[in-house]
């Protein structure tokens, strides 16, 4: 089965997200700098957000590129990941409309969690779908970064009910960690052509 459909999909729907994300910073209707003040959560979980659908963009996209087919099982996973990715707005918005108070805060984590887990279970279904000489398996290795992401992620939806701003700090250090495009895949890439 060809994967061009999965991809643009895939693309369509991250678009939405991200529209949906920026409507829900609501216009001030007050015309001075003070009217912006009170928009900085909201915002601030909005940037967040853009960050982390940015990631999740990338890395499927890189991830698909390594793809040689794709199978029922392939979509329905991808699927699944849209599914978490898509609660990245009302989670943000929720966020930032709370002021990072901490069940929004351990929400947020938790949303970003199974996005996580989703996104491995693309992967895995991926790799089972190219057999043992997995061009995407060999290029993610043991896919450390990922895992220690998960824990990370469950570390911050504990926290998130004793110091939320601890909880908001994990999830950008997590962000940092993928900030830099994936060099198993890339270098892959760059022998493929």
């Amino acid at each position: 089965m060809d994967k061009s459909r999965l991809e643009a999909f895939s693309d369509g729907v991250i678009a939405i997200i991200i529209t949906i994300m920026v409507l829900e910073i609501k216009v001030p209707h007050d015309a001075n700098w003070e009217a912006l003040r009170d928009l900085w959560p909201t915002f601030l979980s909005y940037m967040m957000s853009f960050v982390y659908v940015g990631l999740y963009w990338n890395n499927h996209h890189h991830m698909l590129h390594l793809a040689s087919g794709i199978n029922g099982r392939i979509l329905w996973a991808n699927l699944h990941l849209l599914f978490w990715l898509s609660l990245f707005p009302f989670c943000s918005g929720w966020l930032g409309e709370n002021q990072f108070a901490p069940a929004p805060a351990s929400t947020y984590g938790f949303v970003l969690f199974m996005a996580a887990v989703a996104y491995l279970i693309l992967e895995t279904a991926i790799v089972a779908h190219q057999g043992p000489e997995s061009k995407l398996r060999k290029a993610i290795g043991s896919e450390i970064k990922g895992k220690i992401s998960i824990v990370l992620y469950l570390a911050g939806i504990g926290l998130a009910f004793l110091n939320q701003w601890a909880a908001i700090g994990i999830y950008v250090l997590v962000a940092f960690m993928w900030l830099i495009p994936d060099q198993r895949i890339e270098s892959r890439l760059r022998k493929k052509r």
